[in-house]
């Protein structure tokens, strides 16, 4: 995973558009967010994740089956109120946009180390589909892309989709994406900055990404 489009070293926890919500001390406060370990439910064998972002709302079916370690994760995140804040930091057009890093850094001190196992690819990366970012073996945290277009490449990576947009692609469409790659390789934010300064980092340099206002498990 050398190259451009296929590195992903992952991150998301970012600015809105034009106007930054301010960091949520909630997270912080949330016992059960500041402990990965306790965030163990196993996830039904199909849900929908609601996601209201700066740009709308779109809707993630996820069927365990497909990738049971990251549909369990992805539920306990939606369900806890992670990504409630979190930015689109990496946006690629034609490529994929990626989200999942806190705007909290007491939070992003906790997960990048709550790794979960891999799953087996049985699915592909097609447009819409929906997948952990991983960095290796193993090394499954938070971060999640969604395909803006048919990468069946990254099938043979380990990159194993949980999930796919069943409603509101438009509107993931429509992401900010005029930053690009992150840095070293482009214009956009630094995934270590991001883990560790949040979304103060982002405020002062990319105040145009937009952002996930509330995810919810759909009843």
């Amino acid at each position: 995973m050398t190259s451009r489009r296929f590195v992903l070293s992952f991150a998301c926890a970012l600015l809105a558009a034009t106007v930054a919500p301010a960091v949520t001390p909630a997270l912080a406060q949330n016992a059960k967010l500041a402990n990965p370990a306790a965030l163990a439910e196993q996830a039904p064998a199909t849900y929908k994740a609601k996601f209201e972002t700066s740009k709308g709302a779109f809707v993630i079916q996820v069927t365990r089956a497909w990738a049971p370690n990251g549909a369990d994760r992805f539920y306990n995140l939606v369900k806890n109120g992670y990504f409630d804040d979190v930015r689109f930091f990496r946006a690629i057009s034609g490529f994929m946009v990626q989200f999942g890093i806190s705007g909290d850094p007491a939070l992003n001190s906790k997960w990048r180390v709550a790794r979960i196992q891999d799953d087996k690819v049985s699915q592909s990366n097609t447009r819409g589909m929906i997948t952990f970012a991983t960095s290796g073996p193993n090394a499954r945290t938070t971060q999640v892309f969604i395909n803006f277009a048919d990468n069946s490449n990254l099938d043979g990576m380990g990159f194993a989709p949980f999930g796919k947009i069943v409603s509101g692609m438009d509107v993931v469409d429509k992401l900010y994406t005029g930053y690009g790659e992150g840095a070293p390789n482009g214009r956009g934010p630094d995934q270590n900055r991001l883990q560790a300064e949040g979304n103060a980092y982002l405020a002062q340099g990319f105040p145009k990404l937009d952002y996930v206002t509330k995810a919810t498990i759909e009843k």
